[in-house]
């Protein structure tokens, strides 16, 4: 008989090579003996057969499956002898009932063995080959047929054979790795051709689950369902969905030979919903559908057919400081949103909420003008101002408006939260930017300063500043004041150093654009005034009584 291009006249007899290895064909011979004694600390049994000669066995070889001893001292039973050590009989009584075993198998199968494929474990390794035993039967599998690298150890190893002799006379049984897995190549070969034929679907199982998708054997080959094949949502979750052990339909759509990786796919046998979708839906339409996840970053939602479509999560309000969507949506609420791009190519369905709902920025519009003084919180803290809400509209309060003390800011005054009072200052329609004012409702110190000082009022503060147009003098309380070059006379401009006491009058306070204007020349002059008036009192006082004493 010959297979797969291989001959049995190429080889050494296998059972030849067998019956080599186990030293059978001139000392094993199997006798009946007696149990002469039970060694229990020893694990041992002594077998008498014969000649006055005993033998040992484990006692591990005559338990029943409970573990108890099937014989006692005195019992009769039969042995292989395999051969000699120190003229002490090497025996078996396993060896016996493997030997039972195997010509029980090959009467069985000895007219009909072909297509058998036994399940064992490679027990013993020599330079023929292997020993398999599989129900306590015997096989016996060259090296050349085993498969197998020179360096693999493969003792212990469970294998799966198919036999391609079995010989009565011999009590061998011939096993090949090698045919093995020719027939199952040759087999998975036929079952690939035929479903790889064009729109041929077919029944599979699941037999694995892993996070990229399924394994699913259709008629004894293992296929690929990757889990962007699975449903035209895109990418699922397959343990979501299913279960390992359920049964699919599938449609084979690659076939990699050098890598012998089949592909499988689900939704390449149901029909394709994105052909309905473009040719029902245009942008701009509204439809209703299901949140069906949520993630931090949008929202998924399914229109019912297999599709689903994204909210990002700047399109679910009109609130710019969304956090998070669940606090706006939950899994299973149906919405009615805005689609505002279809792409059926790449199976890209986007869509909107906010643009379902009323404008803030309109409805603000409605309700306000500028100039109006209104209630609103402060929702973040920037180094340049706050950010206030108010009827869903943010408003911006720089910090040049928070107060009348130019060195205050937002951060020093406010925290997020916090309730403001401000004043609409303005409204910009077309970039929809509003602009809030708080110092207008707050007390002026120009105002405060007006109260208690006039214009040629002689004032005394300290310089804050020098520019090239000026010195700015600081008056105490949150007033500043300027005093250009030309009123610096007759003080040398060069000679000020900042931190200086100055001492000069006020030439002007605009209360409506918050400035004051101060003069150390008009104090100058209205010092030279006073002293005029006084000498000229004075000489008036004097001729006045030179007269009155001329009269007298």
């Amino acid at each position: 008989m010959a297979f797969d291009n291989e001959s049995f006249e190429e080889e050494e007899s296998f059972a030849e090579l067998f019956a080599a290895s186990e030293r059978q064909q001139e000392t094993s011979r199997i006798v009946e003996g007696e149990i002469v004694e039970i060694q229990a600390d020893d694990n041992r049994a002594l077998v008498g057969v014969g000649d006055k000669l005993e033998g040992i066995i484990s006692l591990d070889e005559i338990r029943d499956a409970d573990g108890e001893l099937k014989f006692g001292t005195g019992d009769k039973i039969k042995v292989m002898i395999t051969g000699y050590y120190n003229e002490r009989p090497k025996i078996s009584y396993k060896k016996v009932l493997e030997q039972e075993k195997t010509i029980e198998f090959i009467d069985a199968h000895k007219e009909d063995f072909e297509n058998l494929v036994v399940e064992g474990v490679i027990t013993k390794k020599n330079r023929g080959g292997y020993v398999v035993e599989a129900d306590d039967v015997s096989f016996f599998m060259p090296r050349s047929l085993a498969a197998f690298k020179d360096t693999d150890d493969v003792v212990g190893k469970k294998i799966k054979a198919q036999v391609v002799k079995v010989d009565a006379e011999d009590n061998s049984i011939v096993l090949s790795r090698r045919k093995l897995f020719n027939e199952e190549r040759k087999k998975k070969k036929e079952i690939i051709d035929k479903i790889m034929a064009d729109d041929v679907i077919v029944d599979g199982v699941i037999k694995k689950i892993t996070s990229y998708g399924m394994f699913v054997d259709v008629g004894g080959v293992d296929g690929l369902v990757h889990y962007n094949e699975i449903s035209y949502k895109g990418p699922v979750n397959p343990a979501k969905l299913y279960k390992e052990g359920d049964v699919v339909t599938v449609k084979a759509i690659a076939y990699d030979k050098d890598k012998r990786h089949l592909s499988l796919s689900i939704k390449a046998v149901q029909p394709d919903p994105w052909a309905e979708v473009e040719s029902e839906l245009d942008e701009g339409d509204t439809i209703t559908v299901t949140v069906s996840n949520i993630e931090n970053y949008g929202v998924f939602v399914d229109l019912g057919n297999d599709i689903e479509g994204f909210l990002h999560i700047s399109e679910i309000t009109w609130d710019k400081n969304v956090k998070n969507p669940a606090d706006y949506l939950e899994v299973g609420q149906e919405i009615d949103v805005e689609v505002i791009e279809i792409n059926p190519k790449t199976h890209k369905l986007r869509v909107s909420l906010k643009r379902l709902l009323p404008k803030p920025f309109d409805e603000f519009m409605k309700n306000y003008r500028e100039g109006d003084v209104v209630t609103g919180t402060v929702t973040s803290l920037t180094d340049f101002g706050a950010f206030v809400r108010i009827d869903g509209v943010e408003g911006l309060l720089h910090n040049q408006d928070i107060s009348w003390d130019k060195n205050t800011k937002a951060k020093d005054v406010l925290k997020s939260g916090d309730e403001v009072e401000v004043k609409i200052a303005k409204i910009n329609e077309d970039d929809q930017k509003i602009s809030l004012n708080r110092k207008t409702l707050l007390e002026s110190p120009i105002d405060k300063f007006a109260t208690t000082n006039k214009v040629n009022s002689v004032v005394k503060g300290t310089i804050r500043d020098i520019k090239d147009f000026g010195v700015f003098v600081s008056l105490g309380d949150g007033v500043d004041a300027l005093i250009r070059d030309e009123d610096l006379a007759p003080l040398n401009k060069e000679e000020l150093e900042i931190g200086q006491e100055i001492e000069a009058a006020v030439a002007n306070i605009d209360t409506r654009r918050d400035r004051i204007r101060l003069s150390v020349k008009k104090l100058d002059y209205i010092k030279n005034q006073a002293m005029l008036e006084e000498i000229n009192d004075t000489e008036s006082h004097s001729l006045g009584d030179l007269i009155k004493d001329q009269i007298k």
